[in-house]
């Protein structure tokens, strides 16, 4: 292993609460002087509690009556056919452990990567900056051409064009426009909420890129989630709280990998 991965790994496991008293108070007076590394764990504990607001409510929520069913019918031989209430509740788990690890991980894939997908962020902020202000003209076709709008999005920027629905999250969808990426032409959906405040989901082709995990970028007001997933390119913009946007990030995640 590397010093930097080495490093790397310390940090995860210091953001993560799992390194021993002592070499935790080591490292906490290394990052005394060190603002970038000690920003880097800040936004990974910010991710990690937002993983917990994301999916704590399911907890909370009542066990099915058919798994408390599966569960009161006992197993012939528990070693080598576990109740069947373990299993579902260990896939569900598993589940669980996927979305948020799959969606919102840790960035290990080095700075060729970091450098290789700076630029969606780039072009979603611009975009966003440029068009979210407008008051007669934010997008080119309407919402209520909802047909016409995706087939054409679809067509230009080459890639399927799907408008998650947001609705429970309180932003309507506006319409759309085309706009350029770092890799050719792109699509931009945008929302908007009772309150005024507008969402842009830009989308582009991005063959190149393998990386899934959920990262953010920020400048001045404007927060970008944006991800890599089967070819394309997705960012998330809006000029909301970071917990709140990494919220619909996730809902516009699950809406197009159901």
């Amino acid at each position: 292993m590397t010093e930097r991965a080495r490093i790397d790994e310390d940090l995860v496991r210091y953001a993560d609460h799992r390194l021993p008293a002592a070499e935790a108070a080591e490292l906490e007076r290394q990052l005394a002087g060190k603002a970038d590394e000690r920003a880097r764990v800040d936004d990974w504990r910010a991710q990690d509690e937002a993983i917990r607001m994301a999916f704590s409510p399911i907890l909370a929520e009542e066990i099915p009556e058919r798994l408390l069913a599966a569960a009161s019918v006992p197993a012939p031989d528990v070693a080598a056919h576990p109740p069947r209430w373990r299993i579902a509740a260990a896939v569900g788990w598993l589940a669980i452990g996927l979305i948020a690890g799959f969606v919102i991980g840790r960035d290990g894939s080095g700075p060729a990567n970091a450098e290789r997908i700076a630029g969606l962020p780039h072009d979603a902020l611009i975009a966003h900056a440029v068009y979210a202000p407008e008051i007669r003209h934010p997008v080119e076709v309407a919402a209520s051409e909802r047909a016409h709008l995706l087939g054409w999005l679809s067509k230009r920027a080459g890639t399927t064009i799907r408008a998650p629905a947001l609705e429970s999250e309180g932003f309507q969808l506006m319409g759309g426009r085309l706009v350029t990426s770092h890799d050719g032409p792109g699509a931009m959906l945008m929302y908007e909420n009772v309150t005024g405040q507008r969402l842009s989901l830009v989308l582009c082709r991005d063959e190149d890129e393998t990386t899934t995990a959920f990262r953010y970028a920020q400048k001045d007001r404007i927060g970008v989630f944006y991800w890599i997933d089967g070819g394309v390119g997705y960012a998330l913009s809006g000029e909301l709280p970071r917990e709140q946007l990494l919220k619909l990030a996730t809902t516009v995640y699950r809406q197009l990998n159901p």
